[in-house]
């Protein structure tokens, strides 16, 4: 497998073929809807961050898609609340709509939820002056949600929502994802199948630089066995390694063998070894019990494992269990995957649609774009409909702190935001339809 260099990923310059045309008659007319708007985007975007949506407060996450329905019901969207089955213990997702015949179909990509739950101390937008706030949930996501529904509101408003096809869809559980995935992001992939492009606004990377790559995320599961003995036999033909032994050869191994590949990393969580040890997967919790006298029978190690492509994650996979499959005396191994969020692999077409922005970008007066190391995001949401039409991610909020009490959001540059997000829409919608013969 080809190895994903740095340089080809990170530091794609977007400003080779791009110049500054400025906007179009129509666009400035956005420009100043979105200007006129901002103030009450910003009032908006204030009631849903004092709405509490932690992923578990079911009644929370319904209310704040509530709020945002009746804005989609506003602007002419058809709205639907999705339910999940009751022993998924998630609240649903948020799907809008309108279907035309104009133009490329887009996906628009959110989320209601944070991780900020009823108990977290951290619950009320508070501005600090009028260029920031703190607000959990703010950047991640509920600005990126504001930002897509008063895009779509200057677009409407300016007679621009016209022929479009756009779907938007805000889980309600992407902090932590209701499982069996094949139910809770059936609706995600069902629109990524029909839409040509994707756009994701969770979290802006760098308000300069656009997402073109996002790792996926999968959990493993490693299991070692050896015989139980006093420890005076240990090494024996008779005893063998034991179980610790044996973990830590497979560990070595996976650092010095597996290790090294750009985009590529696996990381050991937590341990536990010795004559019982025993862990619990959904809470993270493990027990362990042994002596310096008796050589081990039982380990094991819960990690995670994030790569940049399907084949690259495949490839790790088998390196893995080969070196697994490679015992020492008397000891047994077993390794097991758990996948979660597909790759968002650094596509032509992904990089295309970077251009787009940043020809934006330039045209609101500002330079160009550069692409952002998947290596400093996490997974998202995205990667479920990346398989599927070209995407592009890190389009939200720009603020910091994300997940932490000190979490904020740069209010200054929302209205930047939103007229560059309603420009790109706007753009993207026009083009004329490749996808599927059309």
């Amino acid at each position: 497998m080809k190895a994903f260099a740095p340089a080809f990923i990170l530091f794609l310059s977007l400003t080779l073929s791009v110049t500054a045309q400025g906007l179009s008659k129509t666009e400035k007319k956005i420009s100043k809807i979105v200007s006129t708007n901002t103030p009450d985007a910003i009032e908006f975007l204030e009631q849903v961050v004092n709405i509490n949506s932690g992923s578990l407060n079911l009644k929370g996450v319904r209310e704040v898609g509530a709020v945002f329905r009746e804005g989609f019901d506003a602007i002419g969207f058809e709205t639907e609340w999705e339910e999940m089955p009751a022993e998924m213990n998630r609240a649903g997702h948020l799907v809008a709509k309108i279907e035309g015949n104009k133009g490329k179909k887009l996906l628009l990509i959110g989320h209601l939820d944070t991780v900020f739950e009823e108990n977290s101390p951290f619950q009320t937008f508070e501005k600090l002056n009028d260029s920031i706030a703190l607000a959990p949930g703010g950047n991640d996501m509920k600005g990126g949600d504001v930002m897509i529904l008063y895009a779509l509101k200057a677009l409407y408003e300016a007679g621009a929502l016209e022929g479009a096809d756009i779907q938007v869809v805000f889980t309600g559980d992407e902090e932590s994802t209701g499982k069996p995935l094949e139910i809770s992001r059936a609706s995600l992939i069902s629109a990524a199948k029909r839409a040509d492009i994707a756009l994701g606004y969770e979290t802006s990377t760098g308000f300069d630089y656009a997402t073109v790559a996002r790792r996926g995320a999968s959990g493993w599961h490693l299991v070692t066995e050896g015989r139980r003995a006093h420890s005076s036999g240990v090494f024996s033909e008779r005893t063998g390694a034991g179980a610790i032994f044996e973990m830590s050869r497979i560990l070595n191994a996976f650092y010095t063998q597996v290790r090294g590949e750009y985009g590529l990393t696996f990381n050991a969580g937590n341990i536990q070894g010795g004559t019982a040890a025993t862990y619990e997967a959904a809470s993270n919790k493990g027990t362990t019990f042994g002596k310096t006298n008796v050589v081990p029978s039982h380990t094991v190690v819960h990690g995670g494992i994030r790569a940049l492509s399907v084949e690259q994650l495949k490839n790790a996979k088998q390196h893995m269990q080969a070196i697994v499959a490679k015992h020492l005396p008397h000891t047994e191994a077993t390794l097991s995957f758990d996948d979660s969020y597909p790759p968002m692999a650094p596509t032509e077409g992904n990089k295309t649609l970077a251009l787009a922005l940043s020809k934006v970008n330039q045209d609101l007066g500002r330079g160009a774009m550069k692409t952002w190391d998947p290596l400093r995001r996490g997974a998202a949401d995205i990667a479920f409909v990346a398989p599927y039409t070209d995407a592009l991610a890190g389009l939200g909020a720009l603020g910091k702190g994300g997940h932490t009490p000190n979490e904020s959001l740069q209010l200054d540059s929302m209205a930047l935001a939103i007229k560059r997000a309603a420009i790109l829409m706007l753009r993207l919608s026009k083009d004329s339809r490749d996808k599927g013969g059309q």
